[in-house]
């Protein structure tokens, strides 16, 4: 009785008749291989950039399908693509692979700026060293997280430095202000009591300005509202405030649900945003009131299925580069004439809801973006 072979050699025997088939298979598989990656892969000429292959996740960074990218330069599809050219460049060059940590790239037809770590290998098509692979790892959730926890940090400890320096400034002004009024009541000549006045006034004014750091005594007091309605307040007063040449927008998502909100204190937030803007734009520009839900956000250690995102953007000149990891500290400010306390006293109210206030700038597009979380109590469902 002949060996009968295992039928899994009697497969492989089949499939070695067939080199063109299992290199068609082969392909195939690793298409569907690098389409489930979750990492960028893209091919392009070493010469102009021009893309020969782009998997499915490339196709989400760039913003396009494969086969309207195909045949394209890198530079049709990135508003600035100097950066990723230039890696390009050497890794070609030198023939070794490259990589760079911390890439910004803003796609054409993308969703916003992207950080990404990227490395570009030279590949070689049919022995011919034609081709660069380029990997990129889309850090930007981490990039994000990273500042938030950066931000929460900031917070409280901004928090603690502000209430004990101004509980130490409020006493001695509060006994200056008193020596000056009974002073006032000792000189005869009126021309004399215009010092303890000035005196008096002054003690005044840094009163109120400890008061504005160590914000509102009492724990919000919520109820539910309508963000749209405070925004439109907001937006009132600042159109009573903005020059000529500054307009408002609005662009608002009308199925928001209501929020569980302290009035008074998120109006005051917003508006320290809004008067910051119209400060940052001078005597022209425009500023975008905008409202929008997104899911799945983190907001520190916590993730929210829903939150509310207010932002307030305008196309001034951006946050100086030097102010952009203390920007929230208080007394922190990049005007002559600023107090350093609008920004930190905003994100003081919204971390009382349990919020943050995040911005993203540039020369052109400054976006201050105030995350409120949908709670159990707001419409119903828990966040």
């Amino acid at each position: 009785m002949a060996h009968r072979p295992p039928r899994g050699w009697q497969v492989v025997t089949h499939m070695a008749t067939h080199p063109a088939t299992l290199q068609v298979d082969a392909m195939a598989d690793a298409g569907r291989i690098l389409d489930a990656l979750s990492t960028s892969v893209l091919i392009v000429d070493r010469d102009r950039a021009a893309l020969h292959y782009l998997n499915v996740a490339a196709e989400t960074l760039l913003g396009v399908s494969r086969n309207q990218a195909r045949g394209r330069l890198l530079s049709e599809l990135l508003v600035d693509a100097s950066a990723l050219l230039a890696v390009i460049a050497r890794a070609a060059d030198t023939w070794r692979p490259f990589s760079r940590r911390e890439l910004a790239l803003r796609p054409i037809y993308g969703d916003g700026e992207r950080i990404v770590d990227c490395t570009v290998a030279p590949y070689e098509e049919s022995g011919v060293p034609s081709a660069v692979l380029i990997e990129i790892s889309d850090t930007t959730q981490h990039q994000r997280i990273t500042r938030e926890n950066a931000l929460l940090t900031q917070i409280g400890g901004s928090r603690a430095m502000i209430r004990q320096l101004a509980h130490e400034i409020k006493n001695p002004l509060g006994g200056l202000r008193g020596a000056a009024q009974l002073l006032a009541r000792q000189l005869p000549d009126a021309s004399m009591r215009e010092y303890t006045s000035v005196i008096i006034g002054e003690a005044d004014r840094l009163a109120a300005l400890v008061d504005t750091l160590l914000g509102p005594g009492h724990a919000p007091r919520k109820e539910l509202v309508n963000i749209h309605e405070l925004l439109q307040h907001v937006g009132h007063l600042l159109a009573a405030d903005a020059p000529p040449g500054v307009s408002i927008e609005r662009d608002y998502d009308p199925s928001l649900p209501p929020l569980s909100l302290d009035r008074h204190q998120i109006i005051q937030a917003m508006l320290n945003l809004g008067r910051n803007a119209l400060q940052a734009l001078g005597d022209r520009g425009r500023i975008v009131l905008r409202t929008r839900a997104l899911t799945n956000v983190n907001i520190g250690a916590r993730r929210h299925r829903v939150v509310a995102s207010v932002q307030f953007e305008d196309d001034g000149p951006g946050v100086p580069e030097h102010l952009r990891d203390t920007l929230f500290y208080p007394l922190v400010t990049g005007r002559s004439a600023g107090t350093g306390l609008g920004l930190a006293v905003a994100q003081d109210l919204v971390s009382r809801h349990d919020g943050l206030i995040e911005f993203d700038s540039r020369p052109g597009l400054t976006r201050f973006t105030i995350l409120l979380p949908f709670h159990a109590t707001d419409s119903g469902e828990t966040s």
